[in-house]
C-alpha cells in the first residue's frame, strides 16, 4: 500500500519538465517490485537450486545480525528476491565541468538534491548523456548493483549481488540499510560516507562473530588497498584543483590534466601489486578518467573515516552512534562539515564543533 500511494505523490510533486524521467523511473522500479518472490516461499520449494538456497539462507542470517547487533531497521527489506536480466539494477550518471571535480547536482521531490541521476532505461540515459556532453560537462556512468528506497519500499535481494563473496554481500546489505536508518537532504557525501562506515565496521563485526578469520584477513587487505586508492584519488583531485585554478590557458590545462591521469594509472598499478589485488579498481583506472569519475569516488568515501571514528568512540554502541549522527545531521552544513573534519583528523572535539554527547569515549581514537 505504501508504494501504491507514494509513486503518484512523487509524480505530482515533480515538475512537468522532468515528468518523463520520473515516470520512467517509477515504472522501472515498480516492474522490479512486481517480480519479487518471498524468500520464505522460495526456501519452502524442494526444487530450489542448492546454491541459491544457501545464499538466501545466508542473507537471512546477515539480516538478523543487522538488526540484533547493528540496530538497523527491523522491517521487510531483503525478505524477497528478484532475478534481474542484467548484472546491475540501474545505471547512475555523474557529471562535472571540464575544469572542476565538483559534481553536478540534481534535485528530486521528497529526498532533496544528490550528485547522481539514476536510470532504468539505457536509451533514455544515453540521450541525456549526449545532452550533458553538449552542454560541456564530462560524464561518468556507474552500473549499480543495488539501491535503497530509504524505507519507502521493502527493498528486495537482487540477483545482481546475491553471489558476491560473503563479506561483500553482508557489507552491501549493511550499507543500503543504513540509508533507511539515517538520510539527510542535499548531502551525498554525508549519506554515502555514513553508509560506507557502517558497512566497514559492521562487516568486520559480522566476520568476527562468525569466526571467519580467512575472510576477515581478506577484508583487512582489501580495506588497506582501498584506503590507499582513495588517498590516491583525493591527491588527484587536489592536483587537478590547483591546475584548474592556474593562470595558464585551456590547452595547457588539458595537457596537465592528461599527465595527471597517466601518472595515476601507474600509481594505482603499484598499489594493486603491493596488495596482490588483480581486480579492485584496475578496470576503473584502465577506462577513461575524467572529473566526474574522480568526483564520484570522493562522494562515497571522503567522510567515511570520520564516521568510523565516531562508531569506535561510542564503543560500538550503534544505537547511541545513530542518535549522535542524527543530531549532527540537523546542524547547518558549515557546522556539520567542521565537526566531520575534526572527527576525520582525530583532533580534540570542542563543544562548538560538534553536538554534545556525554557518552563519547574520545580515548577510543
Amino acid at each position: 500500500m505504501r508504494w501504491i500511494i507514494s509513486i503518484p505523490l512523487l509524480l505530482l510533486l515533480c515538475g512537468c519538465a522532468d515528468f518523463g524521467y520520473y515516470w520512467h523511473n517509477a515504472s522501472g522500479h515498480l516492474a522490479i517490485m512486481k517480480q519479487r518472490v518471498d524468500i520464505e516461499d522460495m526456501l519452502a520449494d524442494d526444487q530450489l537450486e542448492l546454491g541459491l538456497r544457501e545464499r538466501l539462507l545466508l542473507v537471512q542470517q546477515i539480516r538478523q545480525f543487522s538488526i540484533d547487533r547493528l540496530d538497523l531497521p527491523a522491517n521487510d527489506s531483503y525478505d524477497s528476491y528478484v532475478q534481474l536480466e542484467h548484472p546491475y539494477v540501474i545505471q547512475n550518471i555523474f557529471a562535472a565541468p571540464e575544469f572542476s571535480t565538483r559534481l553536478y547536482q540534481w534535485c528530486y521531490p521528497l529526498i532533496g538534491c544528490a550528485s547522481y541521476r539514476g536510470y532504468h532505461d539505457e536509451e533514455r540515459m544515453l540521450a541525456y548523456v549526449d545532452k550533458l556532453k553538449a552542454d560541456g560537462l564530462e560524464v561518468h556512468i556507474g552500473k549499480v548493483p543495488a539501491y535503497s528506497t530509504l524505507g519507502w519500499f521493502d527493498d528486495p535481494v537482487l540477483s545482481s549481488f546475491i553471489n558476491w563473496p560473503d563479506y561483500r554481500l553482508a557489507g552491501l546489505l549493511f550499507h543500503e540499510l543504513t540509508h533507511q536508518q539515517i538520510y539527510i537532504d542535499d548531502d551525498t557525501s554525508f549519506n554515502e560516507s555514513l553508509a560506507s562506515a557502517v558497512q566497514q565496521v559492521g562487516t568486520e563485526l559480522w566476520l568476527k562473530a562468525n569466526k571467519r578469520e580467512a575472510q576477515l584477513s581478506e577484508l583487512s587487505r582489501w580495506l588497506r588497498y582501498r584506503d590507499e586508492v582513495i588517498k590516491l584519488i583525493e591527491s588527484i583531485r587536489t592536483e587537478l584543483t590547483v591546475i584548474y585554478a592556474g593562470a595558464v590557458d585551456d590547452v595547457v590545462k588539458r595537457e596537465q590534466k592528461s599527465r595527471v591521469f597517466d601518472e595515476a594509472r601507474l600509481a594505482h598499478a603499484d598499489i594493486a601489486a603491493k596488495y596482490g589485488i588483480q581486480g579492485g579498481y584496475t578496470h576503473w583506472f584502465a577506462q577513461e578518467l575524467n572529473n566526474a569519475k574522480i568526483g564520484s569516488i570522493a562522494a562515497y568515501n571522503s567522510l567515511a573515516p570520520a564516521f568510523v571514528n565516531m562508531i569506535h568512540a561510542h564503543n560500538l554502541d550503534f544505537s547511541a552512534f545513530y542518535d549522535y549522527v542524527d543530531n549532527l545531521g540537523s546542524l547547518a552544513k558549515i557546522e556539520r562539515d567542521r565537526c566531520l573534519q575534526a572527527w576525520t583528523e582525530k583532533t580534540q572535539l570542542k563543544a562548538n564543533d560538534c553536538p554534545p554527547d556525554e557518552g563519547l569515549d574520545t580515548t577510543a581514537f
